[in-house]
């Protein structure tokens, strides 16, 4: 999912989107027919710094299409505080757009409704093959072993980001490459009178993201390999509480980031307030917001111990936005039409540049604008350390339980109440018994 997202809190259960399954489309009559052959609706995801920024974005390419093909397509920007719960109550009223933007993290249990097209390799084939995306990209369209439910079109991994001046003021010659470091390097820099290290504390997705990452350092996914929820166990608990510990213990997250959950930590970046963030993909919105690429610098996400790399080196998830289609659209051929052109190399090359994000089609990634210094960290973080989140069908409501664990536990953090091994493992207890029964 992207850097500017706020979360998507999923107030629509999936156990509700389940009882509709094979339900959506933008047309009552549904079925896929051509009822409108020269018209689509798309749900975009907001990928800009604000939504009148992606209309600017996205209009003259959608514009294009129209010219190339005849047929028009109406644009919605959905914000990420929307997104999830629009799309839920779109597969249970079968009123839904043609074609849709979903985080990439959703994918599986989007498709356990049945409401999206499958990418067989007959669909597949429709938009130039299967092989013109790269496999990271592909690991988060859905369950394995069956066909995906989109199609990648925006990859991202998180990064450090740090101000180059803070860190040279306060004598540190160079990026924290492990948590243990980063902490001490907190310690010179809150000396120098700066914010350390920003968050979205009160940011459901975001927290899932981080948590997911530390606790795949210590050795643990939250789910089983058959996919049940397993939330409690010792290394899942020590993930959380050490994620938390960055501001309850070690100091280094402010406090006040604790109710930060539209981007605010990448403002206080932008501005000089905070020398390090961890985010996905940042650049076009820190120059959004009037900071230098001179100014700051990318480094891969710290770890434990040592560098980044495969197991417990993990150090992103697999992040990125993928596009959908609503199996009962009322035009199928244009929906499939308007896939292929938003893949395309040359609206590959466009679109992710726009939004500093990496393409996952691999002949857009050979353009020079992904081959900079900053987005090789990113594309060799997806292609060597980054581990996509379980795809299974309860994914969207565990980002909604943990998340929301965590959100509580940083408020606990930020009041002064103490965070223990003990009030991380029972918040985790009711986020697991708050998922389907199995």
């Amino acid at each position: 999912m992207r850097s500017i997202r706020a979360a998507a809190v999923g107030a629509v259960t999936l156990s509700l989107a389940l009882a509709a399954s094979a339900c959506g489309g933008g047309s009552p009559t549904g079925g896929g027919s051509g009822d409108s052959p020269k018209a689509l609706t798309y749900w975009a995801s907001n990928q800009g710094a604000s939504i009148e920024i992606d209309k600017k974005v996205l209009r003259p390419e959608l514009d294009k299409f129209e010219k190339q093909t005849g047929i028009k397509v109406k644009l919605e920007v959905v914000p990420w505080s929307d997104l999830l719960n629009r799309i839920l109550t779109a597969t249970t009223s079968g009123q839904g757009p043609d074609v849709l933007n979903i985080g990439n993290t959703w994918s599986a249990s989007l498709q356990s409704t049945g409401a999206l097209l499958p990418w067989d390799a007959k669909n597949f084939d429709r938009i130039g093959g299967k092989d013109r995306f790269v496999d990271s990209a592909l690991g988060s369209t859905g369950a394995q072993g069956k066909d995906p439910a989109a199609v990648p079109l925006y990859s991202m991994a998180y990064a450090l980001y740090y101000n180059k001046r803070i860190l040279a003021d306060a004598g540190i010659a160079k990026p924290p490459a492990t948590w243990d470091e980063l902490v001490a390097d907190g310690r010179k820099i809150r000396a120098k009178g700066k914010q350390v290290l920003g968050a979205e504390g009160s940011n459901v997705s975001e927290n899932i993201h981080h948590v997911f990452v530390f606790a795949k350092q210590h050795g643990a996914g939250f789910f089983t390999p058959d996919g049940r929820p397993d939330f409690t166990s010792p290394d899942a608990v020590a993930a959380v509480k050490g994620y938390v510990d960055l501001m309850a213990k070690d100091k280094v997250v402010p406090q006040g980031n604790a109710e930060y959950a539209q981007n605010q930590s990448v403002s206080d970046f932008a501005k000089g307030r905070t020398a390090m963030l961890l985010w996905q993909s940042a650049s076009a919105n820190l120059k959004s917001q009037g900071m230098s690429e001179d100014a700051y610098g990318i480094a891969p996400v710290p770890v434990r111990s040592g560098t980044p790399g495969t197991g417990t080196q993990v150090n992103s998830m697999v992040a990125g936005i993928n596009m959908a289609v609503f199996k009962n659209t009322h035009n199928l051929d244009g929906a499939t039409q308007f896939v292929k052109f938003m893949t395309s190399d040359a609206e590959q090359k466009i679109l992710n540049k726009a939004y500093s994000s990496i393409p996952p089609v691999r002949n857009a990634q050979s353009d020079p604008a992904f081959t900079t210094p900053a987005n090789a960290v990113l594309k060799n973080t997806l292609a060597t350390s980054a581990a996509a989140l379980p795809q299974v069908a309860d994914e969207s409501q565990f980002e909604t339980t943990v998340g929301t664990a965590v959100k509580e536990l940083f408020a606990d953090a930020a009041a002064g109440r103490p965070v223990t091994t003990q009030s991380v493992k029972a918040k985790l207890e009711k986020a697991q018994q708050q998922m389907p029964a199995q």
